[in-house]
C-alpha cells in the first residue's frame, strides 16, 4: 500500500466518522427547532452547550469529585490486581483459593451492591469501594492471563539455566503479560467510572454525594433536563479521554516490540 493511500485513508478514517456525528447533531438541533419541543422535554445541542458554559462551576466540582474517585479505584485496583495477579502465578494453591471470590464480586452487579454498602460505609467510602470492585476483575484475569503465557520454551530455558521462581517471574512472565495488563487496564479505566456513576446514583437517592451522577438525578428531579445532558456529555467525555489515554500508553509501551501494535502500523 502506497503512502499517498495509507495518508489518505488515515484521514478518511478521522472525518468521516467526524462528518457524520456533527451531521447528527445539526438533525437534531433542527428537529428539535421545527417541532419546536420545550427543553425539559428534549434540549437542542446549542442548549446543552449553553447549559455546560453557565452551569460550569457546579459541574466542574462535580467533574473532579467523579474522577478522584475513578481514578483513586482504577489505582486501587490494579494495585490488588497486579500483585493478586502475581500471587497466583507463583503459587497455584492461592489461585484456587481466592479466585472463586473475585469471580462472585464480578458477576454480582454493582448496582445491588451499592445500597448495601452505603448502609455500612459513607457515601464517599461506598462509592470509591464500588468503582475498585467493578475495575478489579478486568485487570486481575488479564494480568493472570498474561503471567500464564509465557513462551513454554523459554519457560524450559529458564528451567534450563536454574532460573529461581522469581527471576522467571521478572525476566519473563512480567514482560509476557505486558499486553495483556495494558488490555485489562483501558477496560478497567472505562468500568470503573461506570461503576463510579453506579454508586453516585445509589448515594444521589439516599441524600448523599456531589458527583456528576448525582447531579443527574438532581436535574432529574427538577426537571433541568438541559443540565442533566449537560452532565452526561461531561461523563462521555471523560470516558473517551480514559480509554484513549490508556490506548495511546499502550501503544507507546508495545509499539516498538509487540506484535499486537506493531501489526497496526502496519
Amino acid at each position: 500500500m502506497s503512502a499517498d493511500r495509507l495518508d489518505r485513508e488515515r484521514i478518511l478514517n478521522v472525518v468521516l466518522p467526524l462528518g457524520i456525528f456533527l451531521a447528527a447533531l445539526a438533525a437534531w438541533e433542527i428537529l428539535v427547532a421545527v417541532k419546536n419541543i420545550p427543553p425539559y422535554i428534549l434540549p437542542a445541542p446549542s442548549r446543552i452547550a449553553a447549559t455546560l458554559v453557565s452551569d460550569w462551576g457546579t459541574l466542574s466540582g462535580s467533574l473532579w469529585v467523579t474522577l478522584s474517585i475513578t481514578f483513586s479505584a482504577l489505582f486501587a485496583a490494579v494495585a490488588g490486581g497486579v500483585a493478586l495477579a502475581v500471587l497466583f502465578a507463583q503459587w497455584k494453591w492461592v489461585e484456587r483459593s481466592f479466585f472463586p471470590f473475585a469471580v462472585i464480586l464480578q458477576v454480582t452487579p454493582v448496582v445491588s451492591i451499592a445500597p448495601l454498602l452505603l448502609i455500612y460505609l459513607d457515601g464517599h467510602t461506598a462509592v470509591l469501594v464500588c468503582a475498585f470492585v467493578v475495575a478489579f476483575f478486568p485487570i486481575l484475569s488479564n494480568t493472570a492471563l498474561g503471567l500464564a503465557s509465557a513462551d513454554h520454551n523459554l519457560v524450559d530455558l529458564l528451567d534450563l539455566y536454574r532460573a529461581s521462581r522469581w527471576q522467571q517471574l521478572l525476566f519473563l512472565r512480567l514482560p509476557s503479560a505486558l499486553p495483556y495488563f495494558l488490555g485489562g487496564l483501558r477496560i478497567g479505566g472505562g468500568l470503573s467510572l461506570i461503576g463510579a456513576i453506579v454508586a453516585e446514583i445509589a448515594a444521589g437517592s439516599a441524600g448523599q454525594g456531589a458527583g456528576l451522577a448525582f447531579r443527574i438525578v438532581e436535574s432529574g428531579y427538577r426537571l433541568n433536563i438541559p443540565r442533566m445532558f449537560a452532565a452526561l456529555v461531561l461523563i462521555s467525555v471523560a470516558g473517551i479521554l480514559i480509554f484513549l489515554t490508556f490506548t495511546l500508553l499502550s501503544h507507546l509501551m508495545l509499539s516498538r516490540w509487540h506484535d499486537s501494535a506493531r501489526r497496526r502500523e502496519s
